[in-house]
């Protein structure tokens, strides 16, 4: 059964489509239900993607989140603490770390197709519908609501729509065709496991990010294997597609080459097998987008504000806004205004935290004069991991 909110919605809307089914579409699905809104989760591929993308972590304030829509156990049995971060240079060197918020859980880190099986089946338990093979072509009001149609010749209509379909957003382009584009951050990212004698210390969870001539972070899984993740600059982008076509022996070669002077990225590169390098694809934000809803429909996580894998805060972001969207929904009384709050709440968050993201991109593809400092760790974490929703709180409309 579903987690209900019984003051249902001011807004009037009860029923919702949502497009994508990766981390924003089963947490705002949630989150709607928790509201009084029923929700179907349209997903472009045949099934649930389960190897889509490399790992990542799950921030205090995300798991927070799915806390306040009754999801917060869904990852616990997968997800792996890192409570700890150590910042250095590419000869060796500490020069920074943080032990994280005793108040607070520490970061869980996953495969990005662990979060998504883990929230899917928790949606799918909560009674959330899922349709898959359901790539949208078009959308278009009707009197009644919003109507999606597919590629395979279905359709669907409902009060609202909601676009949670990632960086290459359909329905960022149907609310608006000028919308930007993904930008690109200047390095092809690659991740990959080193064997346990590689000869790379790490303390029980604890995550290195080491800057230098290029960057490299890594921490232990829990088996003891060395997990790192890397970027390789290039001014030149290139598709996931384009990236898969070259051979993983390639690639390695070329990481090795790049990280010859680093520690230790060197020993890292060393002791991985082309089986085990992950090539992930082109490291992207999203830009500003200027409009983030038109009449009824909307957009949520990836789609609107994905901030690129260096902010550490992709996940938790999409789900923090699934859970905001859903309160201006609850509380609102039309669409247009709930949307209009929603966007108020969130676009100053989400885009500092990117404008961050897009300088350590910089950094990453050499196109900063150093490497950033963290003088004080805790000041710059605090307000993103302490950042917390009341779901009780009524919103009113924004000024």
């Amino acid at each position: 059964m579903g987690i209900n909110d019984s003051r249902g919605t001011a807004s009037g809307v009860r029923t919702a489509l949502i497009i994508g089914g990766g981390v924003a579409g089963p947490v705002t699905a949630l989150a709607l239900r928790k509201a009084g809104i029923e929700a179907t989760v349209f997903e472009a591929y045949p099934a649930a993607a389960d190897g889509v993308g490399a790992w990542l972590g799950l921030a205090p304030n995300g798991q927070e989140a799915l806390r306040t829509i009754g999801a917060g156990t869904a990852l616990q049995a997968i997800g792996r603490p890192v409570p700890r971060m150590v910042m250095a240079d590419g000869a060796g060197n500490h020069f920074a770390s943080f032990d994280g918020f005793p108040e607070l859980p520490p970061t869980l880190t996953l495969t990005r197709a662990q979060l998504f099986r883990a929230l899917t089946d928790h949606a799918t338990g909560e009674g959330i519908r899922f349709a898959y093979g359901k790539r949208l072509v078009s959308a278009e009001e009707t009197p009644d609501g919003v109507t999606a149609h597919f590629a395979d010749g279905t359709s669907a209509t409902a009060d609202i729509l909601i676009g949670a379909d990632g960086i290459r957003s359909a329905v960022r382009t149907a609310i608006d065709p000028e919308a930007p584009a993904p930008e690109y951050g200047g390095v092809l990212s690659f991740g990959g496991y080193a064997t346990p004698d590689c000869g790379v210390e790490t303390a029980p969870g604890t995550m290195y990010f080491a800057f230098g001539r290029a960057f490299i972070g890594y921490w232990k899984d829990r088996v003891g294997r060395p997990i790192w993740f890397a970027g390789l600059p290039a001014d030149t982008p290139r598709t996931p597609a384009e990236v898969a076509r070259t051979p993983a022996a390639e690639w390695l070669a070329r990481l090795r080459d790049l990280y010859a002077d680093h520690l230790p990225g060197k020993q890292l590169l060393h002791h991985t097998s082309p089986d085990d390098l992950m090539a992930v694809g082109p490291m992207e934000r999203m830009p500003s987008v200027p409009h983030w809803h038109r009449g009824r429909m909307v957009l949520v996580g990836d789609a609107v504000h994905a901030p690129s894998s260096s902010s550490g805060q992709g996940a938790s972001l999409a789900i923090e806004s699934a859970v905001e969207l859903a309160r201006c929904l609850r509380d609102l009384p039309t669409p247009a205004e709930a949307f209009a709050a929603y966007e108020a709440l969130r676009r100053p968050r989400v885009e500092m935290i990117g404008q961050a993201a897009a300088a350590t991109n910089k950094v990453k593809a050499g196109k900063a004069e150093a490497a950033p400092t963290f003088p004080k760790m805790e000041d710059t974490l605090r307000p993103l991991h302490f950042h917390r929703i009341d779901w009780a709180e009524t919103v009113g409309a924004p000024a």
